[in-house]
């Protein structure tokens, strides 16, 4: 791993006084004299229940008296209006109090939120946020999205200079009030009237304030994305947030996927599906991404970053392994990358031995499989496959439609150790041949994937820059398909040729 050195200074402010300061005293006490309490995460008021201080790896009780309609007017008296998102806040805060409400509108529950300012959290991803490409962070929520985003907004107006407008939908990012919070720096605020009007408020910003840089939180309709993408093509830099941990998730997920150019079916034509080794119906990428580059946020010192989504979103939709460029920040405030590997293909069985992955032959269990006709095909056609009688010993289960419906022990078993079960509709050989065929192609060694698509990637570059075409090693089927996709996805051709064993790939810089 390789290190850089940066200098990290991360101050936090949180005001906790202030939200201290909207509790009935009985609740807000215990925490005051908690030397903890600078850990504090929110504080839980349910109607009829003990209030709750929630902490990063426990929770206290901070009362014996369970909490009142008194309580919980005391505390809305004392914060701003709610909005149609049902949140509010407290002015010139970043607290959050959320209500839960009754069928008849009025408030049983609170939320207290604590909200705080950390400067500093940017290092890791400051060279991505200066190079005025537009920007998707993702992460699981409370990982600190919407925390780093306000530092973007600041380090973008204060250090650059830039023109920075944020769209604000719940004040989450400058705060409650009409005065913005002093962490976004100079940076302007538009406020949200409701949720529903975020997308309108995004092209406002856009067609009303002149920005340079335009930063959002939590995109999650079809209207914002479809905002987020007019605003891009108008040449804003874009930083946002949405729901979704990984690049991967928001690809797949209808309401967002135009954010990184939108999935739609293409029907390939015989020859082309056959070269690609595909079905004729395949997913394609649709445009262009609106963000240029995807961030997930694993920690505050560890994201990985995806520094071309157009390229990663037709790897994903091509079943390519994709593999992030994965930032690491240590005490020291170094910036180290780690070194990247290809990830496994196809299922993961956690921390267990597969001992057929390392000779090169799959450990079969069958259920309701024809034994003569399978120990025949094996033979016949030399597949690399073993029966055996134990599912903890086997690397895939073959099994009948029939059989898998009734859902057996044996079955039940496999999928509790997560080994990948192949269901036949029929217990014939043409049917046999072919499942077999899939499950060995499917279990390649994974050193023999990784050294293949090497070389692929070694000769995609010599022909992009030569123009000269490049032949690879011979491989077998699966592995072929592979780099026939990766070539693909460089607008570069390819064929194969030779007769097995001795079957390969040549890619060529222009069409054949």
């Amino acid at each position: 791993m390789e290190f850089s050195e940066t200098s990290v200074q991360r101050e936090i402010v949180d005001d906790l006084d202030a939200l201290l300061g909207t509790l009935p005293s009985q609740i807000a006490e215990p925490i005051v004299q908690r030397g903890d309490r600078h850990d504090l995460l929110e504080v839980v008021m349910d109607l009829g229940r003990l209030p709750e201080a929630r902490f990063p790896n426990h929770e206290v009780i901070l009362h014996r008296r369970e909490v009142t309609e008194d309580d919980l007017a005391y505390v809305v008296a004392r914060i701003g209006a709610f909005g149609g998102d049902n949140r509010a806040g407290i002015e010139r805060t970043l607290h959050r109090i959320s209500a839960f409400r009754n069928r008849k509108g009025r408030v049983v529950g609170l939320t207290c939120r604590v909200g705080r300012a950390v400067f500093g959290t940017i290092k890791i991803i400051e060279d991505l946020v200066r190079s005025g490409k537009s920007l998707l962070l993702l992460g699981r929520p409370g990982v600190g999205k919407t925390t780093m985003l306000r530092e973007v907004a600041r380090v973008l107006a204060d250090d650059m200079g830039k023109r920075v407008v944020i769209v604000d939908t719940s004040n989450e990012i400058a705060g409650d009030g009409d005065i913005p919070h002093p962490a976004i720096g100079r940076a302007r605020r538009m406020q949200v009237p409701t949720p529903s009007l975020q997308h309108a408020v995004m092209i406002e910003a856009v067609e009303n304030h002149m920005p340079e840089v335009i930063v959002i939180d939590e995109i999650g309709t079809e209207l914002e994305a479809a905002a987020a993408r007019t605003i891009a093509e108008r040449g804003v830099q874009l930083v946002a947030t949405a729901h979704g941990n990984t690049l991967e998730n928001v690809t797949m997920n209808p309401t967002l996927c135009d954010l990184v150019g939108g999935i739609q079916t293409v029907t390939l034509g015989d020859e082309e599906a056959r070269r690609r080794g595909t079905q004729k119906s395949v997913l394609e990428r649709k445009a262009p991404p609106t963000f240029d580059v995807v961030v997930e946020i694993q920690s505050w010192v560890r994201v990985a970053v995806h520094p071309d989504v157009a390229q990663v979103v037709d790897m994903i939709l091509r079943g390519l392994p994709v593999v992030p460029q994965v930032r690491l920040l240590d005490e020291r405030g170094r910036i180290g990358i780690e070194k990247e590997v290809l990830p496994p293909l196809g299922r993961q069985r956690g921390d267990r031995e597969v001992k057929g992955e390392e000779n090169g032959v799959t450990r079969l269990l069958t259920f309701g499989v024809n034994h003569s006709l399978l120990g025949g095909i094996i033979s016949s056609r030399g597949f690399p496959v073993k029966a055996v009688e134990l599912v903890e010993e086997a690397d895939m289960v073959l099994t009948l439609r029939s059989y898998y419906r009734r859902k057996p022990q044996v079955i039940r078993d496999a999928e509790a150790l997560g080994i990948p079960i192949y269901v036949l509709r029929n217990n014939t050989a043409g049917q046999i041949e072919q499942s077999l065929a899939s499950i060995v192609e499917a279990h390649v060694p994974l050193d023999a994937v990784s050294l293949a698509l090497k070389e692929a990637e070694e000769a995609i570059k010599k022909v992009a820059s030569s123009g000269r075409a490049e032949e690879l090693s011979p491989q077998r089927s699966y592995i072929r398909r592979l780099q026939h996709q990766m070539a693909e996805a460089y607008n570069l051709s390819s064929r194969s040729s030779g007769k097995e064993p001795y079957r390969r790939v040549k890619i060529f810089a222009g069409a054949l």
